[in-house]
């Protein structure tokens, strides 16, 4: 029997990678080009690759979809992103997503690439706007915690 590789129908959980930009001007957050969450406000992020430790990821998704320098400065959380999208509880997507938090090199603006279709700045007091999953905005506002020293 062959391994579904696919990130539909898995047959183990994948490794994605979440990085959570937080300096003076709020929280780096892309607007997602492709499922699961296609059209929602997150983080910059995406799969693990193989070789490539949890840090490369981090950097290497924030380049792509923010076109931004960043250096990571630490965990914020594990958490595991589970879609049942079947009659019969088949799992569509399940990711388990370790999150860590980085500042900008430099004052430069983020610009969408990658699976990004938009890329912003965007001020903690307006993350309500746009309605973000709930475990993003958790490790936003720890994030957030952290780069202050709180």
């Amino acid at each position: 029997m062959t391994e579904n590789t696919g990130r539909e129908y898995p047959r183990r959980p994948l490794i994605g990678v979440g990085a959570i930009i937080v300096g003076d001007r709020g929280v780096v957050l892309i607007k997602r080009g492709k499922p699961p969450r296609l059209g929602s406000w997150s983080l910059p992020g995406g799969a693990q690759k193989v070789g490539e430790t949890v840090n490369e990821a981090a950097l290497r998704e924030i380049k792509e979809e923010t076109g931004l320098e960043a250096e990571v400065k630490g965990l914020v959380d594990v958490i595991d992103s589970i879609s049942a999208a079947e009659e019969d509880g088949r799992i569509r997507y399940h990711y388990t997503l370790v999150d860590v938090w980085a500042t900008a090199i430099g004052d430069h603006d983020p610009v969408a690439g990658g699976d990004a279709a938009d890329a912003r700045w965007v001020a903690l007091d307006e993350l309500d706007e746009l309605k973000l999953w709930s475990e993003t905005r958790r490790v936003i506002e720890r994030a957030h915690s952290l780069w202050r020293g709180t």
